[in-house]
C-alpha cells in the first residue's frame, strides 16, 4: 500500500503571512492539528502544529512554522512513512509531488490503513511484494491471510528470495506475523570457492 492510497487530498494549507489566531480557527474548524505552510507556487515551507501554536510568540505562520518540514512522496510504501514519522517524531507528512503540496498524511490514516481485510493484504503481497518488487508471477507462493497473519508457502528458486520475501510481507500495512514455509532450489548465500 502506497502513500497515495490513504493520504487526505484535500488538504488546509495556509501561507507563510497567515495570522497565527486565523491558523488556531482554521485548525479547530477542520479538526486537525497541525497544517502546511505553503508559498504562492504550492511549494510546502514548513508546518505549523498545536505545539507550534502552544510554544511561539509569533504573529504568523511563517513565524511559528516548524522548517524544513517532513515530507513523503506519494508513490512511497505505508509502511516507510510510518518509519518517518516515529524517527522524526512528526504527527503528519505532507505529500509532495514534483516539489507541490498534493495531500497529507497523518498517523490516524496509517492507522486506519491497518483495518484492511485479509483479502486486500493477500492482494497486495501478490501484486505488489512478489509482482512489482521481486518480479515473480503472484502464484509463485501460495499466500493465505487470517486475521492479519500471512502463511507463505511454495518454493522459490534461490534461498535469497525465500529469505527476502517474508521480510518484504512484514511491511505490508495490516500485516501482524508472517509465517513462512518457503522452500528454495538454490542456496545462493554460499560463497563458491576455487
Amino acid at each position: 500500500m502506497r502513500v497515495r492510497d490513504v493520504m487526505t487530498s484535500d488538504v488546509t494549507a495556509v501561507p507563510p503571512g497567515e495570522s497565527l489566531k486565523d491558523v488556531a480557527k482554521l485548525m479547530l474548524e477542520r479538526r486537525v492539528s497541525g497544517v502546511p505552510v505553503v508559498d504562492a507556487e504550492g511549494d510546502v515551507l514548513g508546518v505549523v502544529s498545536e505545539t507550534d501554536l502552544l510554544s511561539h510568540h509569533g504573529h504568523v505562520a511563517g513565524e511559528a512554522m516548524t522548517s524544513p518540514a517532513v515530507t513523503i512522496a506519494p508513490a512511497r510504501p505505508l509502511a516507510v512513512a510510518a518509519d518517518l514519522m516515529i524517527e522524526r517524531g512528526v504527527n503528519r507528512l505532507p505529500v509532495v509531488d514534483a516539489g507541490k503540496l498534493v495531500g497529507i498524511l497523518t498517523r490516524a490514516d496509517l492507522v486506519r490503513a491497518f483495518v484492511r481485510s485479509d483479502a486486500e493484504i493477500a492482494r497486495e503481497i501478490r501484486e505488489d511484494v512478489l509482482g512489482n518488487v521481486m518480479l515473480l508471477p503472484e502464484n509463485a507462493v501460495a499466500v493465505e491471510v487470517e486475521d492479519g497473519d500471512v502463511a507463505l508457502t511454495g518454493e522459490l528458486g534461490r534461498r535469497t528470495q525465500a529469505e527476502l520475501l517474508p521480510k518484504l510481507a512484514r511491511r505490508v500495512a495490516g500485516v501482524l506475523e508472517v509465517r513462512s514455509r518457503l522452500t528454495w532450489g538454490e542456496d545462493d548465500t554460499r560463497s563458491s570457492t576455487l
